[in-house]
């Protein structure tokens, strides 16, 4: 700024009345009127100088502000510029000016709807992350049984559509396994109704204790059922309920077997029969054969069993008589061949169980069977033994007689009959030679049959060399 002190204008020099130097000149026709201090009017000269540069200084430095910020707001639109074409994964924009040039107003004027184009791509491309975010926790939550109510954050440095593509390729394979799922879930529904329908049970009350839920049907409730614990819990449930039907299929088969051996037994009319007529046809059907509604339920095997047990506690006294009658045949066979009851615990076992009702009477007449022909077998075995027993015993007797003859020969030669004792005598004598050779015969036979065997030979619960002594 110049020197406010006052110079001498030309003659006729014209100032604009707002101008500073008219305002001097003003102010020195003042003080000429005046006659002001020349030293005081140097002060105040050099006050109005002052204060003039202080009000310029202050516009500098505003003007200074201006343009830093300026600069400031324009570096800080070319970062965020740059920052917006890193996360939306792209190299440039058509929209931004190549090189920069002008004023700061200028340039800042010219990057300005680039960067806001840049913006609203970013907002749009945020949405999309959103979007397809949040559906994929969705689903992903109703797979892992989770309630999803976790907030999506979405990472806004990674905006780039390859980034969207694999969310979007995820979010495709989520909907495809939630897809698989609903599907799995209502084959497992399916299952278990047609389960229910052979079996007479409630299939609501079924699935009610797999999940509440599930009885929803197919709504948007049942897309939160396709977790793992749901179809494990479904896949555990029908494993159940096929077994439970193989069970009760099983069961009635062999009843209905059962009822029918009865029937051929007691010789059953054809009128007695008629009622079961239809269950039998189920009962033998093939194991992947159709069931109708009903064919398994817990009442119709129960009518079965009621009847076979009815059957049974008919057959059982008559089994009884056979039973008494076949084991008489066992003990005269061992009675006979002078042998031990065999089997006495067994058969004793079978009558208190046919006594308390509780024997499969099938078995009973092939066990009593089995058993006379064991008897039969051990009696053969041991004919060649008992032969030799019963010689030697034979021999024992006439042994004891000639030794009593002996003692007694006056008594018998005297005696009515002498020439007959005489000639039994020497019969005698030629049977008791033979006993060493018959002894050691029984024995060798009594050792071959033991070993034969592996088990002791008895006659009448005696050693055969034990029977003279």
């Amino acid at each position: 700024m110049g020197s406010l002190k006052m110079t001498e204008k030309a003659p006729g020099a014209a100032l604009p009345e707002s101008s500073c130097a008219y305002l001097l000149q003003e102010l020195k026709m003042i003080w000429d009127e005046v006659g002001q201090d020349q030293n005081e009017r140097e002060r105040i000269l050099e006050e109005l100088e002052q204060e003039c540069q202080e009000v310029y200084r202050r516009k500098v430095n505003s003007a200074n502000m201006s343009r830093i910020h300026l600069h400031q707001a324009l570096a800080e639109s070319e970062a965020e510029f740059t920052n917006l074409l890193l996360s939306l994964g792209e190299r440039s924009f058509p929209g931004r000016p190549e090189k920069m040039a002008g004023t700061l107003k200028e340039q800042l004027n010219s990057i300005t709807p680039a960067l806001q184009e840049m913006q609203m791509r970013k907002e749009v491309r945020v949405k999309q992350f959103m979007e397809v975010q949040t559906e994929i926790h969705r689903i992903a939550s109703e797979i892992a049984g989770r309630l999803g109510n976790e907030v999506v954050t979405v990472n806004e440095e990674d905006l780039s559509l390859k980034k969207l593509e694999e969310f979007q390729s995820e979010l495709q394979r989520l909907k495809r396994e939630k897809s698989d799922r609903l599907c799995k879930v209502e084959e497992y529904k399916v299952l278990i109704h047609n389960f229910a329908k052979v079996m007479g049970m409630d299939p609501s009350k079924i699935l009610a204790n797999v999940h509440p839920r599930l009885l929803d049907g197919p709504n948007e409730q049942q897309t939160k059922n396709i977790s793992d614990d749901i179809l494990n819990k479904l896949n555990m449930t029908v494993q159940q309920l096929k077994e439970e039907k193989s069970n009760r299929r099983e069961k009635l088969q062999n009843l209905v077997k059962a009822l029918t051996n009865l029937w051929n037994t007691l010789d059953t009319t054809m009128e007695e029969r008629q009622p079961y007529g239809q269950i039998k046809v189920l009962a033998m059907t093939s194991v992947n054969g159709m069931l109708g509604p009903g064919s398994l339920t817990l009442e119709t095997i129960q009518q079965v069993e009621s009847e076979v047990q009815r059957l049974n506690q008919l057959k059982a006294s008559k089994m009884k008589e056979l039973f008494l009658k076949k084991r008489a045949e066992v003990d005269e066979i061992c009675k006979k061949s002078h042998m031990d009851m065999p089997h006495q615990t067994e058969m004793d076992k079978i009558m208190n169980l046919i006594m308390s009702g509780d024997v499969v009477h099938d078995d009973l007449l092939n066990t009593m069977d089995e058993y006379i022909y064991k008897a039969k077998e051990e009696a053969t075995s041991r004919k060649d033994i008992m032969d030799k027993v019963e010689k030697w015993m034979v021999s024992c007797d006439e042994e004891r007689w000639l030794e009593e003859y002996s003692r007694d020969e006056r008594r018998y030669s005297i005696s009515k009959g002498a020439h007959k004792h005489l000639k039994r005598a020497e019969r005698a004598r030629i049977i008791v030679n033979k006993i060493p050779g018959l002894v050691e015969q029984l024995m060798a036979k009594t050792q071959f049959w033991e070993q034969e065997r592996n088990k002791i030979f008895y006659y009448d619960e005696v050693r055969p060399h034990e029977l003279q002594t």
